[in-house]
């Protein structure tokens, strides 16, 4: 199998210049980037399936070449493509949803984020479901999980005469 020296240079275009663009907070390249990494991925697949060749269908004879092509990887191909197309379109849900609440396409540091990396380690302190938290300031108190009748908490006795 010979590689075509000029696709597989584009291709590392393609994905390094889609990984420089996906590490920056602005959506729009954060989109764009992840369309050059498929299109990208899409060209190494193209290139993994060999050259080209005749139809891949039984007892069909073909002029044009004396092997048949591969048809698996066009058949990633057209998976990737689908994937993409689905990837993108989600990105463009989340970006303009974004658009709507704020205007601006740069994804900044959320206070509240911060704010739970700032929680200690304990397990106690893990973000949970019950009166732990203080539903205003969204903070622990001090009184930590006190919920429900102390008889849940305590062992369970047998009793006799059963």
């Amino acid at each position: 199998m010979e590689a075509n020296l000029f696709l597989l240079i584009a291709s590392g275009v393609l994905i390094a210049t889609g990984v420089y663009l996906m590490l920056d907070r602005a959506m729009t390249r954060m989109l764009l980037g992840v369309m050059l990494i498929g299109n990208g991925a899409n060209l190494l697949l193209l290139q993994s399936g060999g050259e080209a060749g005749a139809p891949p269908i039984l007892n069909r004879d073909s002029v044009a070449a004396e092997q048949s092509a591969d048809a698996l990887a066009q058949g990633m191909i057209l998976t990737a493509i689908v994937i993409s197309m689905a990837l993108v379109s989600f990105i463009l849900a989340l970006l303009y949803r974004q658009y709507r609440y704020r205007t601006d396409d740069v994804i900044e540091h959320d206070a509240e984020d911060q704010a739970i990396a700032a929680r200690p380690a304990i397990a106690a302190a893990a973000p949970d479901a019950d009166a732990s938290d203080d539903p205003e300031t969204g903070r622990m108190r001090s009184s930590g999980d006190t919920f429900g009748p102390r008889s849940f908490e305590s062992p369970v006795k047998e009793v006799d005469g059963e």
